[in-house]
């Protein structure tokens, strides 16, 4: 298999969405060879020979932010200017040439395995009262904490090798024209870059020290710029963020973000469904996607079978289907927690890793009832 293909590859691996507040350079897959992985990292800072300074476009997008947010054009220019157009990057966001088979079972096994497991348990056991106390403070459980920043990067092992700034500005300004959404997501990184050097600016830091993913995410939880910006908490109380050395910055913001994004506390994720095919109405259950519409009774009233839990749910539910591969998918009745779990993540299947590794670490460790979350 040639460079390219093991790209696409990748890429098709590591979301599998279409859109990224968060993209995870742990979610490298396994049936990417040793070598195809060694040679990605050589060539995570790649760059063309041709800084963006030389770019007219460009130079005036810089002009033009620094004059919205009030700061210094020469140092907005230079940073803009010295970012490097990195072809691996625009290589791994390019469009799939064919179709991804959805396979629940192997994107489950990338995931909780005994590697991810023992780390995550050493990771709670060694932040346990600040775990608590984020628990606490804003509602989300350990165990859901746990799960995001396991998934995300191994605990911070994986954080990213890609220059942030090079890899933002080389999709802000020339993100794949063949992409469907290429103007979109265009528009998006313009943005990541607005929000990275405003950052940088605040923090008096480098804009050129930061290492990330392929798409810019930072630090331990993979926070975009602009999350950093709206959900980053200093949670050691130390004066500052710090989203790769500080485990409690890293878990203050990954609760943050959830409360942010309505956590309910003591709410389930999901309930186990089955269906009644005398009455069964498929495709109404599956026409919201994954945004939770459907009142318990409404849900069964479509075809849906909840067990006692499940129908007595208040909130809203949603048909969660996860597909794998040639054999028969998997349901679950989602929560608005699920689906607080897929805005750090727009992937269902993203969501039910996290929520399973949190269970497996929290049972490793053995110091706590993890809430009821059964398995699909």
């Amino acid at each position: 298999m040639n460079t390219q293909k093991q790209l696409a590859r990748f890429l098709l691996a590591i979301c599998l969405v279409a859109y990224y507040p968060h993209v995870s350079w742990a979610a490298a897959p396994k049936q990417v060879s040793k070598h195809a992985k060694k040679q990605l990292k050589s060539t995570a800072n790649e760059t063309s020979d041709t800084p963006y300074a030389n770019r007219p476009d460009v130079m005036q997008f810089a002009d033009d932010l620094a004059t919205r947010r009030n700061l210094d054009p020469v140092w907005v220019r230079d940073a803009i200017g010295k970012a490097h157009y990195l072809p691996t990057v625009a290589r791994l966001m390019q469009p799939a040439a064919k179709p991804f088979v959805k396979n629940w079972r192997v994107y489950r096994s990338r995931f909780i395995d005994p590697i991810r497991i023992a780390a995550g348990v050493k990771f709670w056991q060694a932040n346990q009262s600040t775990l608590e106390r984020a628990e606490k403070e804003y509602g989300v459980p350990i165990d859901i904490i746990v799960g995001i920043i396991g998934v995300e990067t191994i605990y911070g092992r994986d954080t990213g090798t890609f220059r942030v700034m090079d890899a933002i500005t080389t999709l802000a300004f020339d993100f794949p024209a063949s992409h469907p959404r290429a103007k979109e997501r265009s528009e998006f990184f313009k943005g990541e870059v607005e929000q990275f050097l405003s950052l940088q600016s605040r923090r008096n830091a480098n804009p050129f020290e930061p290492r990330g993913s392929f798409a810019g995410a930072m630090g331990m939880p993979q926070f975009m710029p602009s999350s950093w910006v709206k959900y980053a908490v200093d949670f050691d109380g130390d004066g500052g963020i710090d989203l790769w050395g500080s485990p409690a910055d890293v878990i203050g913001s990954v609760a943050n973000y959830f409360k942010a994004f309505n956590w309910q506390p003591g709410m389930p994720t999901h309930y186990p469904v089955a269906f009644d095919k005398t009455r069964l109405d498929m495709d109404a259950l599956m026409a919201p996607d994954i945004l939770p519409t459907f009142s318990a009774a409404s849900f069964v009233a479509k075809g849906a079978v909840l067990d006692a839990a499940g129908a007595a749910h208040a909130g809203q539910l949603a048909l969660i289907e996860l597909l794998n591969g040639p054999d028969a998918p998997q349901y679950v009745a989602g929560t608005e927690n699920f689906y607080a779990i897929t805005r750090y993540n727009w992937s269902s299947y993203y969501a039910m890793a996290v929520i399973e590794l949190g269970r497996e670490v929290g049972l490793a460790v053995g110091q706590r009832q993890v809430l009821q979350r059964p398995g699909p």
